[in-house]
């Protein structure tokens, strides 16, 4: 038999296969970098490559007579004179103390009733009417986020803006805008990347929303003082609210249904205050049908998301998912978020604190707020910040409350009492004996073991010595209380696991062999739970 002759076939076949793998490889690339290329487009304002700044708001105020208010610069900053026909004012203001230090800003605790701020200069406003745009040099971020000079130039801004825009019959007549030249550019506490139009390699305009910015410069300049009552309108300073605001609560129930019974008695409390807010609950997969149709009989209207991983947490960590409160941000249906871990009960209405701005919360430690409890702004850019920037910020505890405060350096002290903890100094028995909540109280956040994952007649956390500190029965009796008025197939969701029942009796038979002084665990155990598992 004659031996087959090679297949001349088989190189063209591989050098086919080659060339079609290759422009496939090739359109997949050119497609992936399209499709960023558009997000891009979508996510960032265009960049001001054609027009410098005050060509860019001459256009948009259509005339070239524009009053130009300069902060922390003059104009000899600028390489060409600007062809400007109106007014240039150069801002005069006294720097702030070189020994006002960020710590004095954000002191750790203060009187509540008697506290005052230092003092941050502020230019002689009446020098300065009839502005159209406030131009500022951003100091360098030498010094950080926590750059007490830096906060200085931006609320000097901030005050010229609603202060001295052009004004006619009492009110702002056309917008008023603000530039930032510098790298690093404005607070984005104070400035919000919302009201962003424009942005080169270093200016920034900002077409801001007067009526937030007013809210803004009606803070004190730290966590130094309490907020003040704000009026809930901008009637004030000739700005007006075109709308009325759109405000809800929020918690969060994600990867375990541990804390399902407890956003359910969260939303129950909230309703009997006769809230006229809306409640979202952010769930992701996790969370059984059965546990949403719990959650959503008790008010709860449910929004579900994709969590989002920690990324400097450890396998298997507590943390791995708490990022996930990053979605919040999202909400963008509302104007202001009061967000409220699912271990709270709410004790009087919270709904007035919706008149501050974001971020206000309660003092932690140090210079930070406690993000158990915070209201918000919803903003899809500042989430695509957030996102983006989780990477290279780390968090000073490793989980999200950490991280919001590296971010948000610049936040809104409100009383201790719209967030009471249950914490006991075992240091300051004398105060703290009796272990019970104040009757001024506006939410108790339930710290250690939570009251559903106990029997009712008294707080577990009582049983173990370290926990002591978390103790209180007057706080455990208030949860309960709303409980108490929940429905049964809302109950259904706060069945004892065999997990919990385990740990509540050994926890209680070790307290009788230590015989611990405050007794508890001689109480009889007569909560119906008991017997029916509930």
């Amino acid at each position: 038999m004659a031996a087959s002759k090679p297949s001349r076939r088989k190189p063209f076949t591989f050098f086919a296969i080659f060339f079609l793998a290759t422009l496939i490889t090739f359109n997949i690339q050119n497609l992936i970098q399209r499709h960023q290329d558009v997000q891009n487009a979508v996510n960032h304002p265009t960049p001001a490559t054609s027009l410098n700044w005050f060509e860019f708001i001459a256009r948009e105020l259509g005339q070239e007579a524009i009053n130009v208010a300069l902060v922390n610069m003059d104009e000899t900053a600028f390489p060409d004179k600007i062809p400007i026909k109106g007014k240039i004012f150069k801002v005069d203001f006294n720097c702030v103390d070189e020994a006002v230090q960020w710590s004095h800003l954000y002191p750790e605790w203060i009187s509540e009733t008697n506290a005052n701020c230092p003092n941050v200069p502020m230019p002689m406003f009446e020098n300065y009417e009839q502005l159209d745009v406030v131009v500022a040099r951003v100091p360098s971020d030498e010094f950080g986020l926590k750059d007490v000079f830096r906060l200085q130039v931006n609320l000097v801004v901030a005050n010229l803006l609603v202060r001295c825009g052009r004004v006619q019959s009492g009110v702002i007549s056309r917008p008023i805008f603000a530039v930032f030249i510098g790298a690093s550019g404005p607070m984005s506490e104070i400035f919000r990347c919302d009201d962003l139009v424009l942005h080169d390699a270093d200016s920034w305009i900002h077409r801001p929303e007067l009526t937030r910015i007013r809210q803004i410069v009606r803070m004190p300049v730290g966590s130094c003082q309490l907020n003040p009552p704000l009026p809930h309108n901008g009637k004030e300073l000739g700005i007006e609210r075109l709308k009325q605001p759109r405000e809800a609560y929020a918690t969060i129930v994600h990867s375990i249904e541990t804390y399902v019974c407890g956003a359910i008695a969260l939303a129950r409390s909230i309703i009997k205050l006769n809230t006229t807010k809306d409640l979202i609950l952010l769930a992701d997969d996790h969370i059984s049908p059965k546990s949403i149709n719990g959650l959503q009989s008790a008010g709860w209207k449910i929004k579900r998301i994709q969590r989002i991983r920690n990324p400097h947490s450890t396998k298997n960590s507590y943390n791995k998912w708490n990022y996930s409160k990053l979605r919040l941000w999202q909400l963008t249906d509302y104007d202001k978020i009061i967000f409220i871990d699912s271990d709270f009960i709410v004790t009087k209405s919270l709904d007035e604190f919706f008149k501050y701005p974001g971020i206000s919360a309660r003092g932690n430690n140090k210079d930070r707020f406690n993000s158990g409890l915070m209201l918000l702004e919803p903003s899809m850019c500042t989430f695509r910040s957030l996102m983006e920037k989780r990477w290279v910020v780390r968090s000073y505890n490793g989980g999200d409350q950490g991280y919001l405060n590296e971010m948000f350096p610049w936040w809104h002290r409100l009383p201790n009492k719209i967030n009471y903890l249950t914490y006991y100094d075992p240091n300051n028995s004398d105060k703290n004996r009796e272990h019970v909540v104040p009757s001024d109280v506006y939410a108790i956040d339930y710290l250690g073991w939570k009251p559903w994952t106990c029997y009712r007649d008294y707080d577990c956390n009582w049983d173990v010595l370290e926990h002591k500190k978390f103790a209180s029965d007057s706080a455990n009796n208030i949860w309960w209380d709303v409980y108490d008025k929940a429905s049964d197939e809302m109950k259904e969701n706060c069945i004892l696991t065999p997990q919990m029942r385990t740990k509540f009796w050994n926890n209680r038979k070790r307290a009788k062999e230590a015989n611990l002084s405050d007794g508890h665990w001689r109480i009889k155990i007569r909560d119906p739970r008991l017997n029916n598992g509930l």
